[in-house]
């Protein structure tokens, strides 16, 4: 928690907004998408989703294959308890679905489903997309499952598999996602480990979302690796996220923007 504060107030002091953005890509990203504060009737879906899981208090055997969790101590958990303290949060959701509809991608990816808050907001995004969902947990995939059908999201693909070894498949038959979204597994090896797996897959309009880039001091420094790369060309850290982006015809330029 002191090191997540400390990372916190580094990123406040170092942080912008839209008026010290001299890219055209990055500012209309930030004041069409990000900074866009009108109402969506997509988000009394996501309310209604998360609120049907908050008031779930059925118990399942979580299995963990990630970097663990700071906030349970075993791995029987309630499903209102995840929704409440490990999902994504109401403003977080309503963002990636802004971000999805911004960019309209025809197919996405998302990196550990959990209870499905966050790919539900990516479906909505685009509700002619495909949208793939990974997640190594029995349980939770199959409450996910459950949601998905009770609010008719057919558009989703759930998968219940060990990420790296479908992220080797996906490149072997060259995938294309325009969308990917990172929360599977916190931890520096298993960031990079999918980096360097999906790189086969990028285009010149490709995005992909980080969670958690400040996590840990070793996400930082898998988010610094990222950063690095010679194919990323822009980079925009958002505190929780970190947003990659391969666009050619951009300058290398990273961003700290306050949301």
């Amino acid at each position: 928690m002191l090191f997540q504060i400390k990372s916190y107030l580094q990123f406040l002091w170092h942080s912008k907004n839209e008026h010290a953005v001299h890219s055209p890509f990055v500012f209309s990203l930030l004041t069409k998408c990000f900074y866009d504060k009108k109402s969506k009737p997509e988000y009394a879906v996501l309310r209604n989703y998360r609120k049907s899981l908050l008031e779930n208090n059925t118990t399942i055997e979580v299995t963990d294959f990630g970097a663990g969790s700071k906030v349970f101590k075993s791995n029987k958990r309630k499903i209102s308890k995840i929704a409440r303290t490990a999902g994504i949060s109401p403003k977080r959701a309503q963002l990636l679905f802004r971000i999805t509809n911004y960019f309209q991608p025809e197919c996405v990816l998302e990196i550990g489903t959990s209870l499905g808050l966050a790919t539900t907001a990516l479906s909505l995004g685009n509700l002619k997309a495909k949208t793939i969902t990974l997640e190594g947990c029995p349980e939770t995939a199959k409450q996910a499952q459950l949601q998905f059908q009770k609010f008719n999201f057919n558009t989703i693909k759930s998968e219940i598999t060990e990420f790296s070894t479908y992220l080797l498949n996906c490149t072997l038959h060259t995938a294309h996602y325009q969308l990917v979204y990172f929360d599977g597994n916190h931890s520096k090896k298993a960031t990079v480990a999918y980096f360097e797996l999906l790189l086969p897959t990028i285009t010149n309009e490709t995005v992909w979302i980080f969670d958690d880039i400040h996590w840990s001091p070793e996400m930082e420094e898998a988010w610094e690796m990222i950063k690095k790369h010679p194919t990323v060309t822009v980079t925009i850290d958002i505190f929780q996220w970190g947003l990659v982006f391969f666009r050619r015809e951009q300058p290398k330029e990273h961003f700290i923007i306050r949301i």
